[in-house]
């Protein structure tokens, strides 16, 4: 058959073209690392975190193959490269470090190194005692070749090596060509033939409150000393102290905007308000205003303004919720009938989560006819408004009941101009809506924390935050409770159950959250639930912050081991460890220079004394079985040394339900 002869082929079956094929890469570049759904959406990194990249390369033959890989900020124009190390079975490895804030790129490059397989081949023989006159030939001419293409400066060096190498004796030949000023000079003339590039792969890197901050949760109307009497914004200014001294440094409130009347709950969701009960504040909406607007009992807009500047200097952020949810009364379903479905008797649906019912509450249709893009606008424009009054955290409402694409959308929007905004998930759904929401923009999710108790539980799910594809796109907020969820474990286990609640999502995660009155203790439930009893969702909650037993100093010493070790500063990292007991979690995190090395014990069991043989990870610093190694209790500062890998704990959950050690070589 001659290559014009003509081929029978099923038509279904796709013919590649020689004139395709020949364009083809020779080089392969396959399973790079980190990337999210083959790069349609970007990793998560922070500002100053080492990126490290792997990837598959290789190519036919023997050659030697040149790997980097290349990053910048869409910022700039410039690409910044560093080369990848081959570390076997055509895996390459390298890292790089993000330093400035805004969406990255990166890709690999490859290509074949003529230089570095020739001085490959040079070396082996030479060392075999094999002539190489000829091959000393072929590597002269390599270097003339790269100065004829090469200009200025570099060309007169490497004109200089041709002309060094040519008086050279045949191993003083060798010796040059294997210099590694010799391999520099070539590499910066080298015509990178068969080059192959990667798709690009994007990055979003974000400021560090992104991964490594601690949550306050309060409501602002209770801070008073009369359940009669409504806090305001000015009351929040004598708790500043307080919430700082914890070591909290950001303090979020509920949604502040005006209450709707009509269909307010009472207490403990009672489906009648009284007169003076003061509703959820989650029923958005009155003639006051709506999203964008202040419930009038609170304070004023300045009042607000002068709140959040007051807690910029106690070292705290403020953050709001965004709940996408109208009460009745809220001014859109009179302004934009057009952005709710209404039922043929022209009555409006509420809000259900079977089986709780949220008769106070209706829901927006993003894609009514009369709602887009009108809807979507105005939504943003509600966030970015309080982004101008200073606020740049928000954590969003029930995100997975409201369209995936309509976040995409907003968050990149709104950080496109102001990127030190930071949106949190409250997501607690599948696991599949939990990631994506992470991978359309989200900065930081709620998690299943909440219900992992077991050791095996939080094995399995604390193993399952630093695989692939959750380390990529899912950053988790470890909050210990919330106003909606009062966690069963908490119900009958006192304070030591509150402290290993808080010891397991302080040392767990980088970021981790608490609802006001967790410092106390507060664990009250209505029967057979995980809800509060006399919910603060529905009544104004005085407390004595000073109560007898509460936990306020560990937590503070919490935050206080947190921001001094960099181990802990993000999910990331964390490793399982032995220690034999099953009711004992065992677990470690190093910082990538290895120079801070936390370790932490806790004991599941709120009652009972726990003890365990375990081992100290001296493997991952490169000691034997047998070596030395210094221990630091990070909470009340006691120091000793342990001898050798297997060591023995007790934990007494009436003294210290934990331990947090820092290990180190002396």
């Amino acid at each position: 058959m001659t290559a014009e002869s003509p081929t029978t082929q099923d038509e279904s079956t796709p013919v590649l073209p020689l004139s395709q094929a020949l364009l083809l890469p020779r080089i392969a570049i396959e399973s790079t690392t980190p990337v999210i759904d083959g790069g349609e959406f970007a990793v998560k990194a922070v500002v100053g975190q080492r990126i490290h990249v792997s990837s598959k390369v290789f190519a036919d033959g023997h050659d030697k193959l040149a790997v980097l890989v290349r990053w910048r900020p869409l910022s700039e124009e410039n690409w910044h490269s560093v080369a990848m190390i081959d570390v076997g079975n055509n895996g390459w490895e390298s890292a790089f470090t993000v330093n400035a804030q805004g969406p990255h790129q990166f890709c690999i490059e490859s290509w074949v190194d003529h230089f570095a397989s020739f001085c490959y081949e040079l070396g082996k023989k030479h060392e075999a005692g094999v002539p190489v006159s000829l091959e000393l030939q072929e590597g002269r001419s390599q270097v003339l070749q790269a100065a004829e293409r090469s200009e200025n400066a570099l060309r007169d060096r490497l004109i200089q090596l041709h002309h060094q190498l040519s008086g050279l004796l045949e191993t003083e030949q060798v010796a040059m060509f294997m210099h590694e000023e010799s391999a520099r000079l070539m590499a910066q003339a080298d015509h990178r033939p068969y080059l192959s590039i990667s798709p690009v792969y994007p990055i979003d890197v974000e400021r560090q409150a992104a991964q490594f901050a601690s949550w306050y949760e309060l409501f602002p109307r209770s801070i008073t000393d009369d359940p009669a009497r409504h806090g305001t914004f000015n009351d929040v200014h004598s708790r500043l102290s307080m919430i700082h001294d914890m070591g909290f440094d950001v303090l979020y409130f509920p949604p502040i905007h005006p209450i709707g009347r009509r269909h307010r709950k009472g207490k403990n969701n009672a489906l009648t308000a009284g007169p003076d009960d003061p509703g959820s504040p989650y029923a958005i909406g009155s003639e006051e205003g709506g999203h964008d607007a202040l419930h009038s009992q609170l304070g004023t807009r300045e009042d607000f303004r002068r709140l959040v500047q007051a807690a910029a200097d106690h070292g705290l952020e403020i953050a709001l919720d965004f709940a996408i949810q109208c009460s009745q009364d809220h001014p859109w379903l009179v302004q934009h009938p057009g952005w709710f479905n209404w039922r043929p008797d022209g009555s409006i649906k509420y809000a259900e989560n079977p089986p709780k019912k949220y008769q106070d509450i209706v829901n927006v249709d993003f894609y009514a006819a009369d709602a887009i893009p009108g809807l979507w606008v105005e939504l943003r424009d509600i966030v970015v408004g309080w982004v101008l009054e200073g606020v740049k955290t928000f954590r969003v409402d029930n995100p997975h009941t409201k369209p995936l694409p309509f976040w995409q959308w907003l968050i990149s929007d709104v950080r496109a101009k102001h990127p030190d905004v930071i949106f949190l998930a409250e997501a607690f759904t599948s696991p599949a809506m939990m990631a994506r929401l992470g991978k359309v923009g989200y900065s930081q999710s709620y998690t299943y924390f909440t219900w992992r108790n077991t050791k095996a539980e939080l094995t399995e799910y604390l193993t399952q935050l630093n695989e692939s594809p959750w380390r990529e796109c899912f950053r988790p907020n470890f909050f210990v409770n919330t106003p909606d969820i009062n966690p069963g474990f908490l119900h009958g286990s006192g304070r030591a159950g509150f402290l290993i609640r808080a010891a397991l999502a302080t040392m767990g995660s980088g970021l981790w959250g608490m609802y006001s009155g967790f410092e106390l203790c507060e664990a009250a439930a209505i029967p057979g639930k995980e809800e509060y009893l006399d919910s603060e969702k529905y009544e104004i909650r005085p407390r004595d912050f000073n109560a007898p037993g509460n936990i306020i100093a560990e937590i503070a010493q919490f935050n206080r081991i947190r921001r001094q070790n960099p181990a802990l500063h993000s999910h990331l990292g964390l490793k399982l460890y032995n220690a034999w007991n099953d009711n004992i979690l065992y677990f470690g995190k190093r910082s990538e220079d290895g120079n801070n090395f936390i370790l932490v014990a806790v004991s599941l069991d709120p009652f009972n004394a726990q003890e365990a043989h375990f081992e100290l990870p001296l493997w991952e610093m490169g000691l034997p079985d047998d070596a030395q190694t210094q221990g630091e209790d990070m909470m009340n500062g006691h120091r000793w040394t342990w001898y050798g890998k297997t060591q023995w704990m007790r934990i007494e959950p009436w003294h210290q339900p934990f331990g947090i050690w820092r290990i180190s070589v002396s």
